[in-house]
């Protein structure tokens, strides 16, 4: 058997790593299309079913906080199993992930069952954190001059995520009485195999010997400024873009707003968090990273700045909005600055550790976002937001930090 014949079966294109670009970003986009939808449901139905099941109204959004803590915990073995297996064996595995927690989720739903909710959200982590590895895998599609753009357009392809999970929410919550959105979960669980079956058509390199042997000590490439610029501003974006998120659905519940105003709110989120995507690798090559960054951190204590001017329909789907493109462009800029933190051979553990961060940290914040919403409301929510702005905006100051084109060392 030749060696091209032998990479068809494996899926592994180990001569040109860029020669299935277009056809590999094609697929990642559809992908992200579908299992982005993940996310979405789970946003949209997650402290609804937890504050119906829940023990206690503080646990409404404990299933949210424990599906970010499973992207936290899930993200280095997925990166490790990239890392010695390939991207394509981390994303089945995290689709089969995303079968469970469709499963779970709708068995918990008709047994009553709260804690089995809150287990089935772990999966449904595992699965968001594999997804979103997605943007990196794309990066290793194209050459580096167009790996912003390559990031991007997988990104772009959460822009019909945020159609498709809503009206999956809409058109399948009541198809089941009386338990509200178990035909949902069943939907989500369905979707999930066909983003699998997308995604076993993806081409991309085994890893080589010394991707495998990992490269420099993680501490080195974790103390370069740059690495840390990166963290801490895709930390902050990520970390506000849940915090207020999470807390969004049932803060518009317990303002008296329907069901159906907060999956449109929801939906016009996501959008608005994929949707420059199309433009948003364009201007990252044009202004740079940091610039990016900072436009982001800006639209985000925009966001916060709306929320707080009123508790009616407009408000709330103006502030999510707004949180949208300033985690586009926070988070899009920071994953573009990880980039150049990194040799060839580090990429997995780099990136992987990048996520377990930012996803780890996220977590503290989820659940902190149920206790203060339904401890001192909505308000406190959003005035929280503004203390993490200052520190991200503190790591773009610093000269040496927000330097642009400096390469990993």
């Amino acid at each position: 058997m030749s060696q091209a014949d032998a990479s068809t079966q494996t899926g592994v294109l180990p001569a040109n790593p860029y020669g299935h670009e277009l056809g590999n970003v094609l697929r990642l986009s559809v992908a992200q299309a579908l299992a982005g939808a993940n996310s979405v449901v789970v946003y949209a139905t997650g402290a609804i079913v937890g504050n119906t099941l829940a023990p206690s109204p503080t646990l409404a959004t404990l299933p949210l906080s424990i599906f970010v803590v499973g992207m936290a915990v899930c993200t280095l073995p997925a990166g490790a199993i990239a890392r010695r297996h390939g991207r394509r064996a981390a994303f089945l595995a995290g689709t089969g992930c995303g079968v469970l927690v469709g499963l779970l989720s709708a068995l918990a739903v008709v047994l009553g069952s709260f804690w089995l909710f809150c287990a089935a959200m772990v999966f449904g982590g595992a699965y968001a954190a594999v997804v979103l590895s997605f943007r990196f895998a794309a990066a290793d599609c194209a050459p580096p001059e167009r790996r912003p753009r390559a990031m991007s357009a997988v990104m772009a392809g959460g822009v019909f995520a945020g159609v498709i999970g809503p009206q999956l929410v809409t058109y399948t919550m009541d198809l089941s009485p009386p338990f509200l959105f178990a035909a949902t979960y069943l939907a989500q669980a369905a979707v999930a195999v066909v983003s699998a079956l997308v995604l076993v058509g993806v081409r991309l390199p085994m890893p080589t010997a010394a991707e495998v042997a990992g490269g420099r000590p993680i501490g080195a490439i974790a103390r370069q400024p740059r690495f840390v610029t990166a963290v801490v501003c895709g930390l902050v974006s990520y970390l506000l873009m849940n915090f207020i998120m999470t807390a969004a659905p049932l803060a518009m519940r317990l303002c008296g707003l329907s069901q159906e105003a907060s999956n449109l709110g929801l939906q016009w989120h996501v959008i608005a968090m994929y949707g420059p995507s199309f433009f948003t690798g364009r201007l990252i090559a044009r202004f740079g990273a940091p610039r990016m960054v900072a436009a982001g951190l800006a639209l985000t204590a925009a966001a916060a700045a709306v929320g707080l001017m009123g508790v009616d329909v407009a408000h709330f789907w103006l502030s999510l909005i707004l949180l949208g493109v300033g985690w586009n462009f926070g988070f899009l800029g920071a994953s573009a600055l990880v980039l150049e933190c990194h040799h060839p051979d580090e990429r997995t553990r780099v990136q992987s550790l990048n996520d377990f961060i930012v996803f780890g940290t996220m977590a503290l914040g989820s659940f902190a976002s149920g206790g203060l919403l339904a401890t001192y409301g909505w308000d406190t929510v959003l005035w929280v937001s503004f203390a993490p702005l200052a520190v991200a905006v503190a790591a773009l100051a610093v000269p040496s930090f927000a330097r642009a084109g400096r390469t990993a060392g």
